[in-house]
């Protein structure tokens, strides 16, 4: 994750805590809008508010990705 990725999109699942919050910081930091899915909003929140308050761009997806519904 050496290169800048600005303009471009990604989706982090499990963002909320642990690695997967840290890489959608990394990849915030890096140029890219985030797109964060988690099951807990007020985790996402939390993340999306540090992104936004640094500068970058996020926007956040409440979701169980195990449940199709």
């Amino acid at each position: 994750m050496g290169r800048q990725l600005t303009g471009r999109v990604v989706l982090v699942t499990g963002a909320s805590r642990g690695i997967g919050r840290r890489v959608a910081e990394k990849l915030a930091r890096l140029g890219a809008k985030v797109v964060a899915t988690a099951r807990s909003e007020s985790e996402l929140a939390s993340l999306v508010g540090g992104i936004r308050a640094a500068g970058g761009e996020a926007e956040a997806v409440a979701a169980d990705l195990t449940d199709p519904q």
